[in-house]
Formats: C-alpha cells, structure tokens, sequence
C-alpha cells in the first residue's frame, strides 16, 4: 500500500473539483463531479455547500459539514497534477 502524504491546503474550484495541496509541495486537482450522485453524496451538487470542504485529522481527510468524506488514497490516486 501507498503512504498517501498528509494535504496542507484544500480549496474547491468550479465546477466540483477538489484543488489539493500536500506537505510533499505536490498540487492536484480531483475531479469530484461523480461523487455528487446518489443519496449520500447529493447534497455536494449544491455548490455552495461543496465549497464547504474541510480537512480534519491534521489533513489526513477532508469532510464536508453533514460528515460526506472521501477516502484519502481515493483523492491522492485519482487526481492529476497541476
């Protein structure tokens, strides 16, 4: 398994992408728009709420207010470099 670097900096960019930065200095970008479906996720389509992400643990996840989370390794190998 990975060791996935903790995340530094979150800021969420339209339309539904995830900028991340890590203590490595790496940056990317995770395109977030799939994760808008369904009963649980539903709720980030409303952009104004996306915009409320937030890290938690020392910036080894990130969670919006109602407790939506995505599994770090999901937000590390899935995005692209910036």
């Amino acid at each position: 398994m990975v060791n996935i670097p903790r995340l530094t900096h979150i800021e969420a960019v339209e339309p539904y992408f995830l900028r991340l930065t890590y203590e490595t200095g790496e940056r990317k970008q995770f395109d977030a728009t799939r994760y808008i479906m369904g009963s649980w996720f539903s709720e980030l389509g409303n952009y104004s709420y996306f915009k409320t992400v937030r890290l938690i643990e020392n910036g080894e996840y990130i969670e919006w207010p109602h407790g939506q989370d995505l599994a770090p390794h999901e937000l590390y190998e899935l995005s692209v470099p910036i």
